[in-house]
């Protein structure tokens, strides 16, 4: 049985006191422990930002990449030895930005993987420009007369592209968090995970009051039924003074991407002698 204290590295978090990503951070390691999964079963994949520090404080397989790049790796990871369980973890401008067009690709091959995104609607690596996830006259460095772009929608557009699994969490509520991640690791195929990630140094908006006052859980919904598209896509949009968290969409029993590459039938690559399965066809073409 794996525990929580299973997962501690002996490298210290350098986050600044009170960042959401602590949050993250313990609802993480707390659902691998309670799923019973060991360190050495699950790859942390992340790209560059605040939260993309996480593989770096937590003792299992980890792998920190390059800005916006953190999907295409962990694809391969997955590709390579799907016996793992592989979770990413990176921040709204590293993954829905430089990474955007890797978020939907990944999505509609349905790829057996977590995603999490350190959603905190500003950069807070490179001390405050806004993000893709900045809401329409967000005063920042790069936006001194506010922003006058609109702010993307992941959970619509995770809706839209094919995740089978598609949830919200909030870093102050990590006991809801943890639920929500445990969830995420049981689901076979593309789960994502936005949590919204309060930045303590340079979002002064969407502090831990300002959601405390606004989230509420879909679950605690009369009749919100999760297999419905058209009914968790209405939910996407909804914000303002109540703004849900929890699983907005599932769809079980649609085939992963891995589970359709028949190399992959005699098991993991990385255990698999050199060209197995490769017909004899083209066997030359090899030699």
């Amino acid at each position: 049985m794996s525990e929580v204290k299973d997962f501690l590295s002996p490298v210290k978090p350098t986050w600044c006191p009170g960042c959401g990503n602590y949050g993250i951070w313990n609802a993480l390691k707390a659902a691998l422990a309670n799923q019973n999964i060991e360190p050495h079963d699950v790859h942390i994949v992340s790209g560059i930002g605040c939260g993309s520090k996480l593989p770096d404080y937590t003792r299992a397989n980890g792998l920190n990449t390059l800005h916006g790049r953190a999907l295409p790796v962990a694809t391969g990871v997955k590709l390579a030895n799907h016996a793992l369980k592989v979770v990413l973890t990176h921040g709204d401008g590293s993954g829905y930005s430089m990474g955007g067009n890797h978020f939907i690709h990944s999505m509609r091959r349905n790829l057996d993987m977590v995603d999490i995104y350190q959603n905190n609607k500003v950069y807070g690596l490179t001390k405050g420009q806004y993000s893709p996830t900045s809401d329409r006259g967000y005063l920042s460095k790069t936006s001194l007369r506010g922003s006058i772009e609109e702010s993307i929608n992941p959970i619509a557009i995770a809706i839209c592209s094919g995740a089978t699994f598609v949830s919200r969490g909030f870093a102050g509520e990590i006991k809801h968090l943890t639920w929500l991640i445990e969830q995420a690791l049981q689901h076979r195929g593309f789960s994502l995970v936005d949590v919204f990630q309060p930045c303590v140094s340079f979002n002064r908006i969407n502090t831990y009051e300002w959601y405390s006052k606004r989230v509420y859980k879909l679950e605690d919904e009369t009749g919100y039924d999760l297999t419905n598209r058209t009914l968790a896509f209405e939910k996407a949009f909804e914000w303002g003074d109540r703004i849900p968290i929890g699983i907005f969409y599932q769809v079980k029993g649609k085939p992963a991407y891995e589970d359709q590459l028949p190399v992959l039938n005699a098991g993991p690559l990385v255990k698999q002698d050199l060209r197995t399965n490769v017909p004899e066809s083209i066997k030359n073409i090899f030699v």
